[in-house]
């Protein structure tokens, strides 16, 4: 079973994603257990403080160091060997093939959801990965961490229901994007199927699928 684990001050911001949809389905399938830590239980003093103002001056407020080496420290009680990811936009780029690599490693993982400003830069020492979901910033590390667990949890066995179905994805060579599908009906509002794909011919078919798969960088 892989065990995922979130360190955030908005906590709440998982229970529909974790409830929901594929999360929910390898939950109760046991391919995956989530466990949440609010980082305001690990403030310091009677307010539980969290964050302060920057060393140097500078607008804002860091999370300070305190309280995440408290929250990690926790979650590695929990699961020895997973490992730290940080979500931050200096880090690596997410892709598809890490994901798939992430799904099949034995280790659980712990993502640090940042916020305000940004963090004390000592956290970093705690730290295995970092991992980025694009060029640009956002309000927290949240949404990212989602993204991010999202793509890994769909690709645990048995969650999407078959091997085949996380085959033919996009980026699933690390190269193309997949093909365009269709459904029923034959003909909606006079755009129509291409008819290739009601021969029954899957050869043709396999042929026009790899023409009409995009490149990744096109």
């Amino acid at each position: 079973m892989k065990k995922i684990q979130v360190i955030s001050l908005f906590p709440e911001m998982f229970d529909g994603v974790f409830r929901t949809s594929m999360m929910w389905k390898a939950q109760k399938e046991g391919a995956v257990e989530f466990r949440c830590h609010n980082l305001r239980d690990y403030g310091i003093g009677p307010r539980q403080q969290v964050d302060d103002t920057p060393y140097g001056g500078g607008d804002g407020m860091l999370l300070k160091p305190e309280p995440l080496f408290a929250a990690v420290e926790a979650a590695k009680e929990y699961d020895p060997t997973a490992k730290v990811v940080l979500m931050t936009p200096r880090g690596a780029r997410w892709k598809q093939a890490t994901a798939q690599a992430w799904s099949e490693s034995e280790v659980g993982y712990i993502f640090i959801c940042g916020r305000y400003e940004g963090y004390d830069e000592r956290i970093v020492s705690l730290v295995n990965e970092q991992v980025s979901v694009g060029d640009y910033v956002l309000t927290g590390g949240e949404l990212p961490a989602m993204t991010i667990i999202d793509s890994i949890v769909r690709l645990l066995p048995g969650v999407l229901g078959g091997e085949a179905s996380a085959e033919i994805e996009s980026f699933s060579d690390g190269e193309t994007l997949e093909f365009p599908q269709y459904t029923k009906p034959a003909e909606f509002r006079g755009m129509k199927v291409p008819d290739v794909l009601l021969s029954g011919h899957h050869a043709q078919i396999q042929k026009w699928r790899q023409e009409h798969s995009l490149k990744a960088d096109s």
